[in-house]
């Protein structure tokens, strides 16, 4: 029997278990017993394998995962057991950027020594994944059922991410890779890190060490240099890009809290909404040099330590009358008979985007930048389309790259009702997200043209702070992000055009918030047990 990439209902075989699905899964009828794990890298010097089968083989160890359909099954009668699992990849190189093989195929006989084998480090990560939720124990007995069997795996999608906010509220390295752990769970490799906004900036910064002392919340809420290296090196050994975002020239009130010179409607009360999205107001001046010096200044600093070949540049949210009022901003127009605001702002995007591209970085912005602006991005910009649905055919149109992030879909701190104090009533982006809405979105809807599908080439959910930390995280991600994560890795349809429909998967997504609630994420429950 196979089945390329649909399952229609709960099977009793290995296939019912995983999360996400392969793209191609070939399977029997037999149960081997695998007690004894013994994972073992053939011919490879690659630490990141070395570190990864470590894992693997300690997370495998103490698992005793057994799927809920299955509390009351009979203890299987194996016919044979599993021996060694053996991973052999074609090369140890271990440089981690968009354009990384993650593919993999791996094999299970009916008894005996299985395999692993892919291109990259990183494709046998995606198959070691695979291979853990293979085991399930029933009555007590770790197996492998459906062997022998076959499956060939890779993604659809070359960015798989989630935009955390850490700067509305703050969250503890041991959480940002708690939520690393978990995205690796669910093949997800991209942590966009909207690491600064105007309520905070908690990371260190050496060419301007005064925002990080004057915009951090608290001297225990900040990030070294060397969190962030950690972090960066965390995710690097589960597949996962670290994207830093610095958002500019809008959502930069807390720059105004050591350099107020550089700045256009610094808190403007009580009209706060008249000059920004939230408060507090402000944004760098874009007549002024300084500002966008000072602004070139963060990315040549940041784009060092952030190692990823993208950067994100924000460019969301600006306000004209924020301009438009500023005392520099009109003498600089008055002085200058051609100018706009408009032209300051193209102007002020080609420097930042120069910068970006001076420091061999690819730059990614939000969608402003491509159609609320006079601004043409460059044509390798990634475009993060969120405002609309229909962002996305239109990026494409254009001729840009997607990263597809609808508000409408894949905001997930959305269903909470308002922050401000002063407004009972639902938030802009209410009502919330379930995982059957975020799993049913399409990224290719309204695309037809082969060429303009390929350039949609990420899916990303979002949790902005206002209204999380780290007590609420897990819940507000999982298993939501992994109903994305598997649209993401499989696509919307299977080979024969059938598109998979939520009650079809449910089963092993709910399978799936068991597995990751033993792993130690606080996933919410999907149904009734």
């Amino acid at each position: 029997m196979k089945i390329a990439v649909a399952l229609t209902g709960m099977l009793a075989c290995a296939a019912a278990f995983t999360w996400p699905y392969p793209a191609q899964f070939d399977y029997k009828n037999t149960t081997i017993s695998a007690e004894d794990i013994h994972i073992v890298a053939k011919n490879s010097k690659s630490s990141l394998l070395e570190s990864a089968i470590s894992r693997y083989t300690a997370i495998i160890s103490k698992e005793r995962f057994t799927p809920p359909a299955d509390y009351k099954v009979e203890r299987p009668k194996p016919a044979a057991k599993l021996g060694k699992l053996l991973v052999e990849i074609e090369s140890d190189s271990e440089e981690l950027s968009m354009s990384t093989d993650e593919s993999y195929t791996l094999d299970i006989p009916a008894g005996g020594d299985g395999t692993l084998k892919a291109q990259t480090v990183f494709g046998a990560l995606r198959g070691l994944e695979t291979f853990s939720q293979l085991l399930p124990t029933l009555q007590g007995l770790r197996v492998v059922r459906g062997t022998p069997l076959h499956i060939e795996d890779r993604p659809v999608l070359a960015h798989r991410g989630l935009s955390l906010d850490t700067a509305r509220n703050y969250y503890p390295i041991a959480d940002l890779k708690r939520t690393l752990d978990a995205m690796s769970y669910n093949k997800m490799n991209v942590l966009h890190w909207h690491i600064v906004d105007g309520q905070s900036w908690p990371v260190e910064s050496k060419t301007y060490p005064e925002l990080q002392k004057n915009g951090a919340y608290a001297t225990n809420m900040r990030y070294s240099y060397q969190d962030v290296r950690d972090i960066i090196q965390y995710g690097k050994e589960r597949g996962i890009r670290i994207i830093p975002e610095f958002d500019m020239p809008g959502h930069t009130y807390i720059v105004g809290q050591s350099f107020p010179k550089l700045m256009s409607c610094l808190d403007k009360q009580p009209d706060w909404d008249q000059y920004a999205a939230e408060p507090p107001s402000g944004q760098l001046n874009i007549a002024k040099d300084e500002a966008a010096d000072f602004a070139v200044g963060l990315i040549d600093e940041y784009a060092k330590l952030f190692t990823d070949e993208v950067f994100h540049l924000g460019g969301d949210e600006v306000n004209r009358k924020c301009w438009e009022e500023d005392p520099d901003v009109k003498a600089y127009l008055k002085a200058h008979a051609n100018a706009t605001v408009e032209t300051l702002l193209s102007a002020f995007y080609t420097k930042v985007h120069g910068a970006v591209e001076g420091q061999g970085k690819i730059g990614m912005s939000w969608e402003e930048t491509l159609f609320h602006s006079e601004y043409a991005p460059p044509k390798d910009t990634l475009i993060q389309t969120w405002i609309d649905e229909q962002s996305i055919p239109k990026t494409v149109a254009k001729g840009y790259r997607s990263i597809a992030s609808p508000a409408s879909s894949y905001y997930l701190d959305c269903g909470h009702g308002a922050w401000l104090p002063n407004f009972d009533g639902n938030s802009w982006c209410d009502p919330f997200k379930s995982w059957m809405h975020v799993y049913n979105f399409d990224p290719w809807a309204n695309v037809t043209s082969a060429a303009e599908r390929e350039l949609i080439v990420g899916a990303e959910v979002a949790l902005w702070s206002e209204q999380s930390d780290a007590v609420t995280l897990d819940k507000y991600l999982w298993p939501r992000a992994a109903a994305m994560a598997e649209v993401a890795w499989l696509g919307k349809t299977d080979a024969d055009g059938h598109v998979r429909t939520t009650e079809e998967v449910v089963q092993r997504l709910h399978d799936q918030r068991f597995r990751m609630v033993g792993r130690g994420i606080g996933a919410e429950p999907l149904q009734p047990l």
